[in-house]
């Protein structure tokens, strides 16, 4: 997310819900201000904001579905994250190609 973005602070209570029943649906919630984490962003290749993505033992899968507390829960706990292609290996943000990716992206906002 960005904090000047209108859709990353319409989803923000939608979102921080979510993270409330973190503990209940057995997972981890979070957010990262690509504004202030450039690398991560080259790594996660994020064009379009908010991106959201779901990891599982490394695998990575970035979730297009309706943003609603419901259905966010509803991706966990239905597991529909099993039926969406991981992420390609190469694109993979634990790849060597996004290592360096956020390398750049880092990088360019030195210069900046």
């Amino acid at each position: 997310y960005a904090p000047w973005c209108p859709a990353c602070r319409q989803l923000e209570a939608t979102w921080e819900s979510f993270a409330k029943e973190s503990e209940r649906l057995g997972i981890t919630v979070g957010k990262v201000d690509v504004t202030q984490e450039p690398g991560l962003s080259g790594r996660f290749f994020v064009t379009t904001l908010p991106t959201i993505y779901h990891a599982n033992d490394g695998v990575f899968r970035r979730y297009r579905g309706s943003r609603t507390l419901e259905d966010l829960q509803g991706y966990i706990l239905e597991k529909k994250w099993e039926a969406v292609e991981p992420v390609a290996g190469w694109k993979s943000p634990s790849s060597i190609v996004m290592h360096g990716m956020a390398g750049l992206f880092h990088f360019s906002g030195w210069i900046r």
